[in-house]
C-alpha cells in the first residue's frame, strides 16, 4: 500500500473520529438541558399545593375570583405549604378560633370565600386584600382611615396597634417583626405571598 493511500486513510479516520466526537458532545448537551429545566421548575412551590390546585380553581370559579387562582395558591403556600387538614389556615374566619377545620376541601372553600370577601371590601386592591386575609377585614377600615392604600408601613402600624392591645395573646414569629414590636399577624405576608406568586408564574 502506498504512503499516499495510508496518509489519506489516516486523514479520513481522523475526520470521522472528529465528527463522532462533535455529535457526542452535542448529544450530551441536548440531554442535559431538560434535566436542568426540571431541576429549576417550581423551586419554591410544594407538590402539595400543586395537587390542591383543582380544588382552588373550582371554588375560585364559584366565588368569582378565578382571575386570582395564582394569588390563592401563593397564599396557601405561605400559610401551610399545602400541608395538613387546614391548608388555607381558614379556621378563624370560619368559626372564630384556630383548629375548627380538619378537612382540606372545607379549608380551601372557606379560604377562597374569605379572600373573595376581602377583595370586594378592598375594592379590588390585591395587596390590601391579601394582607387583610392575614390580619382580618378590620385592617381594611384601618387603611381607609389612616393611609388610603396598602403599604408595608401601614401594615407595621396596624400590627403594632393590635399587639399593644393584647400582648399576652400574640407572639412574634418573625425576628424581623420584633424590632418594630409588630407581633400581630405577619407584617411581611404580602411580600412573601407575592414572591410565591412570581415563582408560580416562572414555573
Amino acid at each position: 500500500m502506498s504512503k499516499n493511500i495510508k496518509k489519506s486513510m489516516k486523514k479520513t479516520v481522523m475526520v470521522i473520529l472528529l465528527i463522532c466526537a462533535v455529535f457526542t458532545v452535542i448529544s450530551l448537551l441536548t440531554n442535559e438541558k431538560p434535566q436542568q429545566q426540571k431541576q429549576i421548575s417550581h423551586p419554591l412551590i410544594s407538590e402539595e399545593v400543586w395537587d390542591l390546585q383543582p380544588l382552588v380553581e373550582r371554588y375560585a370559579e364559584e366565588y368569582h375570583v378565578s382571575d386570582h387562582v395564582d394569588v390563592l395558591l401563593a397564599m396557601m403556600m405561605q400559610e401551610s405549604g399545602g400541608r395538613g387538614d387546614d391548608p388555607m389556615q381558614s379556621s378563624e374566619s370560619y368559626c372564630g378560633e384556630i383548629g375548627c377545620i380538619d378537612n382540606p376541601e372545607l379549608s380551601i372553600k372557606q379560604g377562597v370565600y374569605y379572600f373573595s370577601q376581602t377583595l370586594e371590601a378592598a375594592d379590588g386592591d390585591i395587596e390590601l386584600a391579601v394582607q387583610s386575609y392575614n390580619f382580618g377585614k378590620g385592617f381594611i377600615d384601618y387603611v381607609e382611615k389612616n393611609a388610603g392604600k396598602y403599604s408595608q408601613e401601614i401594615a407595621i402600624d396596624f400590627s403594632q396597634k393590635m399587639y399593644d392591645e393584647d400582648r399576652e395573646t400574640y407572639t412574634c414569629y418573625r425576628d424581623e417583626a420584633k424590632q418594630y414590636d409588630a407581633c400581630y399577624g405577619d407584617i411581611y405576608y404580602v411580600r412573601d405571598v407575592m414572591a410565591y406568586k412570581d415563582a408560580l408564574a416562572n414555573g
